[in-house]
């Protein structure tokens, strides 16, 4: 692709009556750019390219300890060019990790515990547009892969989240371990607690979450991703009376994790992530759930990589569906893009001003990211 090149496909979103286009929140590679090869990104180019899908995108990288200090020039270079009017369609940047209790998609050297000192520097990069970073509820659980890192016992969420909201930065919360549900429940409650008793620089919504359903531990099977398993899925669905979902009993069908998830996201106190591809999560569950917590408080990602590489891996798709896999069968990133989780989206029943919210409105608002004046002439 030539650096001059756009992308070709469906038509570009243009901006609405408010000044908003849709906002890729979480996602990790156009074109193709693997984002978390960010010492080779460029942003300029990846900004034409979001230009011509009509997006704005939070890119998510991951990071290798040893690579901290290439990040931190790499936010700076993305700081000066925002001071100096560039990269519009770029309002921030993001991290899945380092802090996660399981690997999940993730390389294994991304996951690991910072140090006080790396914490501090790591939330430092708020200032320059770290938007947030996904971090486990569980990472200092019996069961987290974290628990033989030296500098896991050097802090807790009770000096992370304060450390890094100062900044700016938030906690996005994901990649849960199963042992222990009450707890990890409990835990999620605690760290929203926390948030909301510290000084607060960023705007918007202090915490956020990794995809909803994905990589936490569930009462439901929420995905039907082989053609076996399709096979299944009406009857199975049908079993979990899914209209009958409530915010009464949600937390003892789906579980103490979801439940706690979409509960404080009605509170507001959470914007909650969620996919529309209909692989990552079924669609009539990922439906109810935006029902339950009000689109409002809830944003699609897309957890997107267009090529087969990311995070210095080779992927690969199977034979039944569109995600994209690591060697060893772990799902490690999706493939559709927006428009395609908007129209599974409306297929499902919600509404044009309900989408409204889930692609644009409430990442407008939980990211502080602000409307383009004059927008209806803009359009």
């Amino acid at each position: 692709m030539s650096s001059t090149e756009i992308p070709s496909g469906p038509q570009p979103f243009s901006l609405d009556e408010r000044g908003m286009r849709p906002v890729e929140v979480h996602c990790h590679g156009f074109g193709d750019v693997d984002f978390s090869d960010f010492t080779r990104v460029d942003l300029d180019r990846l900004d034409m390219w979001c230009a011509g899908e009509g997006v704005l995108a939070l890119p998510t990288m991951y990071l290798h300890r040893d690579r901290l200090t290439e990040f931190e020039a790499f936010m700076r270079r993305y700081a000066a060019k925002r001071a100096d009017g560039l990269l519009p369609h770029i309002p921030g940047v993001a991290l899945e990790g380092p802090l996660l209790s399981h690997r999940g998609g993730t390389p294994q050297s991304t996951v690991w515990a910072p140090s006080r000192a790396e914490w501090e520097r790591l939330a430092a990069l708020g200032d320059h547009g770290l938007v947030y970073t996904v971090v486990s509820p569980d990472a200092f659980s019996p069961e987290s892969v974290l628990q033989d890192e030296p500098h896991l016992k050097d802090s807790g969420f009770d000096w992370i989240v304060p450390t890094l909201l100062a900044h700016g930065v938030r906690p996005a919360l994901g990649h849960f371990t199963r042992d222990d549900p009450a707890r990890s429940a409990a835990t999620v409650d605690a760290i929203v607690e926390t948030a909301y008793a510290s000084e607060w620089k960023g705007n918007g919504v202090r915490v956020t979450t990794d995809h909803l359903f994905n990589d936490m531990p569930l009462n439901i099977r929420h995905a039907f991703r082989t053609e076996r398993a399709r096979a299944q899925r009406d009857e199975v669905i049908a079993s979990y009376d899914v209209p009958n979902w409530t915010l009464d009993n949600i937390s003892e069908v789906a579980g103490p994790v979801p439940g706690a998830i979409i509960k404080q996201a009605v509170n507001g106190r959470i914007a909650a992530c969620i996919n529309f591809d209909g692989e990552h999560v079924d669609l009539a569950l990922a439906t109810r759930a935006v029902q339950l917590m009000g689109p409002r408080n809830a944003m699609i990602m897309t957890d997107r990589c267009d090529s087969a590489r990311l995070g210095g891996r080779a992927l690969h798709h199977t034979g039944d569906n569109r995600l994209w896999y690591e060697e060893n069968g772990v799902v490690a990133a999706g493939s559709h893009p927006l428009v395609a989780h908007i129209e599974n989206a409306k297929a499902n029943g919600l509404s044009d001003d309900d989408i409204s919210f889930l692609v644009a409105r409430t990442a407008h608002r939980t990211f502080g990211i602000p409307a383009v004046e004059h927008a209806v002439a803009a359009v």
